[in-house]
């Protein structure tokens, strides 16, 4: 009988949202850094629809207690997985309330900065809001969330919604935020900091808050350069007012992804936080405009399986385009599209899984599913296309939506031929070149960059002339980058005019294309390839440093005293390269002990994945090797980004086939902390 029972109640479960509609939750919760854990009170108000018998709430490793409905004790089993409600419910509304603890194992993270700071965030897509508070992991479940924290004074708290309230008790505050409408779980949040915050109000009046550490507040203009922008665009290009009630972005330290749209409240990695020399390479306009586009396209209304996930990442991916659009100009919109397009017409070889698939990569959801909005765009005309967005986001608010739902829009307004056009976009894996061309055409540089990828097979000879005109016109500067991406291979004698003009044209990505592809680089081309440390890029100036240091040797002592002071970006990329740089140059250090402190530093916990990931490479590609190295290289094993965690665990399987570092592995082994063990002795097995 009782497997009977769990198959009856597993079967409803499939389909909850038929049976049961959560309305709204409120939560007091308190964060404890120092045993990384989250505890609350939680209260529920739901509607049965039809009558069931179990009633299921996701939850993670958790524990509860106090498990009421309506002010009573209700029979309760807890899983690991979910808290499961046995009764007999019958049509109506209920109320229920618990309380809860757990030690998230992820979702949500406690990040040990220095000076015994701490920031905490979450991420809920793709790991589930489940894991650090009882919630849905089924995106059709939407419910208004209310949550109050209760944490140390001296931070900044945030979560979605409007802050209600702040109340001062000793050392301790309590922020309570509200929501007026439903979302589903994955954009639940809270983000904790000693941050500074700037407040704007867009042209539709809704407040806009933007968030920096107090260490980077000069950061601030170059970082939001652009946030105002883009929402005052978005309202407009959209043609309905952005749904919430706030809208904020905020910085956070070894976040999973470059952003994430959680409601109201922007998740963003640091990376993108930038002084005016770091906007030329590491700006946030995409990342911006991409997830502010998913407050409509996701948070509004969202995909309800992941089959069309494209109708949020497609969306937000074009849209994000099109504010760039309104930003930088036509020329960069078209060659945005044009990279694109030839990025998937590669992938097309090989990839065999179409839009319209749960399996879809992360290219053709994102990227494909932008060309797609693209060419429907084009094909309907403005007009129509943005009465059939109005139509479709005032019509499915608050709601979950199919392919169907959104091509139901577009009849209404084109007799466009959508099963075709479906079959092609959606349903197939090709790329419509044909189609792409044409559209892509209108535009005069991509006619020229077309002319110039031509090329690619034709001798320099042949070329020469036109390239000398092109490089030598007013053309968009990622044509001339393509130019010169062709000559990478050429001999030096035969194109070193051509890389003379590329450095002449003085635009920052030009200039960065030719450090990047003279990595031998002729005496007779020295003093023009130097200039190249003195662009208003941190990026050309890595590359430019590292190479001409390679080809140079008598003159290393020259580039590292001109060098000495950079930093770089927030991951001091320029900093750690100078201190790998001198540590490799003869006698030219006096006190190499000190800096090889300071780059193994760069590695140890005190900093972000990014920098420590750096410098441990700089570390071992020169052979700066000792047990405290190994020892940071095997912590990053245990971090909570797979990126820098794989990075870790992939360096110490190539340094584990030299039988001195297996032997110094070994060593640490018993300095290490418990989970660093577990990681290590798992490699040394293997």
């Amino acid at each position: 009988m009782k497997y009977i029972f769990l198959f009856i109640t597993s079967f409803v479960f499939a389909q909850q949202t038929k049976f049961v509609d959560f309305k709204s939750v409120s939560a007091q919760l308190s964060l404890n850094a120092i045993e990384k854990t989250v505890s609350g009170s939680v209260d529920y108000n739901f509607e049965v629809l039809q009558a069931i018998d179990t009633i299921k709430i996701d939850a993670k490793n958790m524990e509860f207690t106090q498990v009421k409905i309506d002010g009573k004790e209700v029979v309760f089993v807890n899983t690991g997985k979910q808290l499961q409600l046995i009764s007999n419910f019958q049509k109506g509304t209920n109320h229920l309330t618990f309380n809860y603890s757990v030690k998230p194992k992820q979702a949500l993270y406690f990040v040990d900065i220095e000076n015994a700071e701490v920031q905490i965030w979450t991420q809920g897509q793709g790991r589930y809001t489940s894991n650090w508070f009882p919630s849905f992991d089924d995106v059709n479940e939407k419910v208004i969330f209310n949550l109050g924290i209760t944490y140390d004074s001296a931070y900044q708290v945030v979560s979605n919604g409007i802050l209600k309230e702040k109340t001062a008790n000793g050392n301790l505050s309590h922020w309570q935020y509200e929501m007026e409408n439903p979302m589903s779980s994955y954009l639940v949040m809270l983000a904790v900091g000693k941050y500074d915050k700037k407040e704007l109000k867009a042209k539709s009046n809704i407040p806009l808050e933007y968030y920096l550490e107090n260490k980077d507040l000069a950061r601030f203009e170059p970082t939001y350069r652009y946030s105002k922008r883009i929402f005052d665009f978005l309202e407009k290009q959209i043609g309905v007012k952005y749904p919430w009630e706030i809208y904020r972005e905020i910085p956070v330290r070894d976040f999973i992804y470059a952003g994430m749209e959680n409601t109201t409240s922007t998740l963003f990695a640091t990376r993108y936080v930038v002084d005016s020399i770091g906007f030329a390479d590491r700006n946030y306009t995409n990342v911006d405009a991409h997830e502010l586009a998913h407050h409509w396209f996701g948070d509004l209304i969202t995909a309800e399986s992941s089959t069309h996930h494209w109708l949020q990442e497609g969306f937000a991916t074009y849209y994000a385009l099109l504010a760039e659009r309104d930003i930088y100009g036509d020329d960069y919109f078209y060659s945005k599209l044009y990279d694109t397009a030839q990025q998937i017409k590669f992938a097309s070889r090989t990839d065999s899984i179409p839009v319209l698939n749960a399996k879809a990569s992360s290219l053709t959801f994102y990227e494909k599913g932008a060309w797609t909005l693209f060419v429907l765009h084009e094909s309907i005309g403005d007009k129509a296309f943005k009465k059939a967005i109005k139509s479709y986001l005032k019509k499915y608010a608050y709601q979950t939506v199919n392919t169907q739902n959104f091509f139901d829009e577009i009849k209404k307004v084109s007799d466009f031929d959508l099963d075709k056009f479906q079959k092609t976009w959606l349903e197939s894996t090709a790329f419509d070149t044909p189609t792409a061309n044409a559209l892509l055409s209108k535009n005069k540089a991509i006619q020229v960059r077309l002319e110039v990828d031509k090329l690619k097979k034709t001798t320099l000879a042949e070329k020469k002339e036109f390239f000398v005109k092109t490089l030598s016109s007013d053309v968009y500067s990622a044509v001339k980058e393509a130019i010169v991406n062709q000559l990478e291979n050429e001999k030096y004698d035969a194109k070193k005019e051509l890389l003379q003009l590329a450095l002449k044209t003085n635009n920052i990505q030009v200039r960065q294309t030719v450090a990047e592809t003279m990595t031998k680089i002729p005496e007779d081309f020295r003093l023009e390839y130097e200039s190249l440390l003195d662009d208003k890029s941190y990026q050309t100036q890595e590359i430019a440093l590292f190479w001409l240091w390679r080809n140079f040797p008598d003159h290393r002592t020259a580039y590292l005293n001109k060098s000495k002071n950079w930093i770089g970006f927030n991951d001091y990329n320029l900093r750690t390269l100078w201190l790998s740089l001198a540590l490799s140059t003869t006698d030219y250090s006096d006190n190499p002990e000190a800096l090889i402190s300071e780059l193994i530093a760069f590695s140890s916990t005190k900093y972000e994945a990014g920098t420590r990931q750096n410098a441990l490479e700089k570390l071992i590609a020169f052979k700066i090797i000792n047990d405290e190295v190994l020892t940071n290289l095997v912590n990053a094993t245990t971090h909570h980004m797979w990126q820098f965690s794989k990075f870790g665990r992939d360096t110490i399987r190539i340094l584990l086939k030299n039988i001195e570092l297996r032997a110094s592995f070994e060593r640490i082994l018993p300095n290490l902390t418990p989970d660093e063990q577990f990681q290590l002795n798992r490699l040394l097995k293997e």
